[in-house]
C-alpha cells in the first residue's frame, strides 16, 4: 500500500494567540493543511471556550469546530515568567505567531524580533488606528447592512455569519504562507497586520459598492429583498411550501430556465412589449419585477418534487433552501465530514479541510481540552515545572 504523502505544511509550528473567530480560523486552517498549531490560553481557558452553541453536556461547538487539531497550553500571561515561557516556545520553535492582541509588548515584534532576528509575526486588530471592533460592529461600519433584507424593510440587517471575520482569518492565513516563503528565499521575517474593518472594507471596495456610491451618488444601494443584483436571481416557494433559489447569470442559464418552466412565448411577448432583450443580463435585472411575476404564477402552480424534476435537467443555477437540521441528515453521505470522539461532545460529524491535497484532505482531529499539552510542549524539567506551578504560572500536570 502506497504511504499517503504528508500534508504541505507538515513540520511547521506556529503559536496562536487567540480568541474567538479570525485568528483561530486562521490557526485552524494551518492545521487542517498539516501544521503544528500550539494554541495559547490563560489558565482555566480563553473566554471564547464558552461561547454558543453548546452540546447538551455543556461543552462549547463553536471552540471544538474552530480549534480541532490543535495542541493547547495553558499559562498565565498577566505574569512575566508566563510570558517568558511563551517567548521561548516562539523564538525556539519556527518562530512564527499569530495573535489578536497587542497588550504584552514582550510578545510583539519588536522585543521577539530581536531574539529571532526572522520572525514572522501576525497580529489582527479591530481598526487600523488601534481601536476595538468585532464583526458585528464592523459589518454595520460597512454599508452592506443598509443594502440588506427585505425592499420594504427600513433599517440594517446584518448577516449572520462573521463575514468578515472569515475573511481577515484567510487573508491572516495566506499572509503567512507568503511571509513564510518569502524568508525560505531571504531569510528575512516580517511583520503582518491586518485591521477586521479593513477586511470590510477592502471588499466592498473590490466589488464595487464604495465605487458606485462615489461615481452614482443619486442611486443609492436600496435592500432588494433575495434579489441579484445586476442579474436576475431570487427565491421562489413551490405549491406545497418549498422554498428554491434560482440565478440565471448567463445566456444558457436563462434559455433554460424559460424552457424548464414553458414561458418561452410568453417571455418573447414581454420582450417585445418591452422592446428589451432578456437574454442580456443587465435587462433581466432591470425587468426583474414583470420576470419574477411570470415565474411566482409558474412555481405557485408546481410543487416541489415538480420543480427539482423540472431544472435538474438543465444547466440552471438553483438550490433548494434547508435548515441545519436537514443539512445535518446528510452528513453520513457527503465526504467532507468525518465522525469525531471529542470530549465532552457525544460523537458526531465534522469537516475535514474543504481544500483538498492530491485529491483528499486529512480526516479532522478532536480540539484539546483546557492545557493539554502544556507540560508535554514546554518540555520543563521537575523542578522548573515545581517552581512555575508555585508560583501560579502553571497549573499542576492533568492526571
Amino acid at each position: 500500500m502506497t504511504e499517503p504523502h504528508p500534508l504541505p505544511l507538515t513540520g511547521l509550528r506556529v503559536v496562536e494567540l487567540s480568541g474567538f473567530v479570525a485568528t483561530p480560523l486562521c490557526g485552524l486552517t494551518l492545521a487542517q493543511l498539516g501544521a503544528e498549531v500550539i494554541r495559547v490560553e490563560p489558565l482555566g481557558g480563553a473566554p471564547d471556550r464558552n461561547r454558543w452553541p453548546l452540546s447538551p453536556e455543556g461543552t462549547s461547538l463553536y471552540w471544538t469546530g474552530l480549534n480541532r487539531g490543535k495542541r493547547a497550553i495553558e499559562v498565565d500571561l498577566t505574569r512575566p515568567e508566563g510570558r517568558r515561557l511563551v517567548a521561548d516556545l516562539i523564538v525556539d520553535g519556527d518562530g512564527i505567531v499569530v495573535s489578536n492582541s497587542e497588550r504584552h509588548p514582550d510578545l510583539g515584534f519588536e522585543r521577539l524580533s530581536v531574539r529571532r532576528p526572522d520572525l514572522i509575526h501576525l497580529t489582527l486588530v479591530g481598526r487600523r488606528d488601534g481601536g476595538t471592533a468585532v464583526d458585528y460592529t464592523v459589518q454595520a461600519a460597512s454599508g452592506f447592512p443598509m443594502a440588506s433584507g427585505p425592499a420594504d424593510h427600513r433599517g440594517p440587517v446584518n448577516s449572520s455569519v462573521p463575514t468578515w471575520d472569515i475573511a481577515a482569518g484567510l487573508y491572516l492565513a495566506s499572509g503567512l504562507l507568503a511571509a513564510e516563503r518569502h524568508r525560505t528565499r531571504t531569510g528575512e521575517g516580517g511583520r503582518l497586520r491586518i485591521a477586521l474593518e479593513d477586511a470590510a472594507m477592502a471588499t466592498a471596495g473590490t466589488l464595487g459598492h464604495l465605487a458606485e456610491a462615489q461615481l452614482r451618488p443619486d442611486t443609492p444601494r436600496e435592500p432588494d429583498g433575495n434579489h441579484v443584483y445586476g442579474s436576475f436571481g431570487r427565491d421562489f416557494t413551490s405549491a406545497d411550501g418549498s422554498r428554491f433559489m434560482v440565478v440565471a447569470l448567463t445566456r444558457r442559464h436563462w434559455s433554460d430556465l424559460v424552457e424548464a418552466t414553458g414561458l418561452r412565448a410568453v417571455v418573447a411577448a414581454l420582450e417585445h412589449a418591452l422592446d428589451t432583450d432578456l437574454s442580456q443580463e443587465g435587462e433581466r435585472h432591470r425587468h426583474r419585477e414583470a420576470l419574477s411575476g411570470l415565474l411566482v404564477s409558474w412555481f405557485d402552480r408546481h410543487t416541489a418534487e415538480e420543480v427539482r424534476t423540472a431544472l435538474g435537467t438543465t444547466r440552471l443555477v438553483w438550490s433548494e433552501y434547508r435548515t441545519f437540521a436537514e443539512v445535518a441528515v446528510g452528513l453520513p453521505e457527503d465526504p467532507l465530514f468525518h465522525r469525531v470522539a471529542q470530549p465532552g461532545v457525544a460523537a458526531h460529524y465534522a469537516p475535514s479541510c474543504p481544500l483538498t491535497v492530491d485529491g483528499s484532505a486529512a480526516a479532522p482531529w478532536p480540539a484539546p481540552r483546557v492545557g493539554e499539552h502544556t507540560h508535554d510542549v514546554l518540555g520543563l524539567d521537575e523542578d522548573e515545572t515545581r517552581r512555575l506551578v508555585d508560583l501560579g504560572v502553571l497549573r499542576p500536570v492533568h492526571p
